[in-house]
Order: C-alpha cells, then sequence, then structure tokens
C-alpha cells in the first residue's frame, strides 16, 4: 500500500536536526526563515536569552510584494539586514527553517547578504 508523504511533518523533522547544531548566541543570533504558501518570515533570535531581536516578513509595511515569491524575499532580505545592523548585529548564523536551500530561501540569504550581513 502506498502511502502518502507529509510534507509538513517531514519539514518539522529536517528542521529539529538542523537545530541540534544551531544555535543563536548573543553575539551571533540566529536568522529563522518561515516560508508558508502566502507569506514568508524572518527573526533574528538569541537563543540563550530567548529573544526575538528583530524580525520582518511581506506583511511589513516597507514591503511592496505582499506574496511568498523571489521578488518578496529580496526586500525582506534586505529590510531585516537593515534592522539587524541598526541593532549592531552584523554576523549571524542561517537557519532555513528546514526548507531546501533553493528558491525563495536562496534569494532571501543572498539579499540579507547584500545588504551588509555577514554568514
Amino acid at each position: 500500500m502506498i502511502t502518502k508523504i507529509d510534507r509538513k511533518a517531514e519539514r518539522i523533522r529536517r528542521h529539529t536536526r538542523v537545530r541540534r547544531k544551531i544555535s543563536g548566541t548573543t553575539e551571533r543570533p540566529r536568522l529563522c526563515v518561515y516560508r508558508s504558501n502566502k507569506n514568508l518570515f524572518v527573526q533574528v533570535i538569541d537563543d540563550v536569552n530567548r529573544v526575538t531581536i528583530c524580525q520582518a516578513s511581506t506583511l511589513d509595511k516597507e514591503v511592496k510584494t505582499k506574496h511568498a515569491n523571489k521578488e518578496a524575499a529580496k526586500e525582506v532580505g534586505t529590510l531585516i539586514a537593515k534592522r539587524a545592523l541598526e541593532k549592531n548585529i552584523k554576523t549571524v548564523v542561517y537557519d532555513r527553517g528546514g526548507y531546501v536551500y533553493h528558491g525563495v530561501v536562496k534569494e532571501l540569504a543572498e539579499a540579507a547578504r547584500e545588504a551588509g550581513l555577514v554568514f
């Protein structure tokens, strides 16, 4: 019998496997990505103190594109880099959230790097 693969459960399994190795510190916080069907969310998280330092998403007023596509990923990447640099954060650990480093996740990372974040 053929069983259907639960894609969400597989992504969560990949994400927990990655999170065992990746952790954000005060000096080098974690840049976490969550991608839904409609929107894209990014947070800079300090795992030691358990606080979110800054965040950006396609729901913000500064972002013109309101979908989870590559153009929106570029805008959100530059926005999160700008907000992180305002809080004196220059280096981060990139947490792709169990997603494949391709398409939207890759564009977001490249835009954040071009805007000044180092990872």
